[in-house]
């Protein structure tokens, strides 16, 4: 199965995959390449492949990116083996692209489900956007402005939360990863469920 969870910067997305992650250890996550520079705290393969754009051009081009998308002056992309090898294993993926690399993802693996993640209001946003401390007002204006234009997407999404408390937001993400997981289209037929349908109950 794959999980996407999307959200403006600030919403909180970031903390809350990380957070499902800590409570699902087999949840694998696939990493995105960009070509913004890392913020503090944040480590090479882990949060993001950092690559600059000749690179990340290079690789655009020999067809390694499932999704690319261009987001407050970066690129971003997403490894397309990755997420292959990925479901061939068996194993469940969360990512974190941005409404059109969702939608991308989306129509490559119809059954993926998407998660949009919310701030309560766009002062808090602004908020958290400020406290973080990390761009300058130009740049923060430009993600407020993008988060606008995000929201206005979020009908296409499976499931909305809004992430007023953090732990209620991380239950509500751990609650739609399991449910997600006990529908009957995915659940793999094991012997006790062939004898099941074999056997009148």
């Amino acid at each position: 199965m794959i999980l996407v969870v999307s959200g403006p910067s600030g919403s909180g997305k970031d903390s809350l995959v990380e957070g499902l992650r800590g409570f699902e250890p087999s949840l694998r996550y696939s990493v995105s390449a960009t070509t913004r520079p890392p913020r503090p705290g944040e480590i090479e393969g882990q949060h993001y492949f950092f690559v600059d754009r000749a690179k990340f051009e290079r690789m655009n081009l020999a067809g390694e990116f499932l999704e690319t998308r261009e987001y407050a002056g970066n690129w971003y992309g997403t490894p397309k083996a990755f997420i292959v090898e990925t479901l061939r294993s068996g194993a469940d993926l969360v990512l974190k692209p941005e409404v059109n690399g969702a939608m991308a993802v989306k129509r490559a693996f119809p059954e993926t489900v998407l998660v949009f993640v919310t701030a309560p209001s766009e002062a808090v946003l602004r908020d958290r956007l400020e406290r973080r401390s990390t761009e300058a007002p130009d740049a923060i204006k430009k993600r407020l402005a993008v988060a606008q234009a995000e929201a206005e997407s979020a009908a296409s999404y499976d499931y909305i939360i809004v992430n007023d408390s953090f732990d209620v937001a991380l239950g509500q993400l751990r609650s739609i990863l399991v449910a997600e997981r006990l529908k009957v289209a995915r659940l793999r037929p094991t012997k006790s469920t062939a004898s099941m349908r074999q056997e009148p109950l």
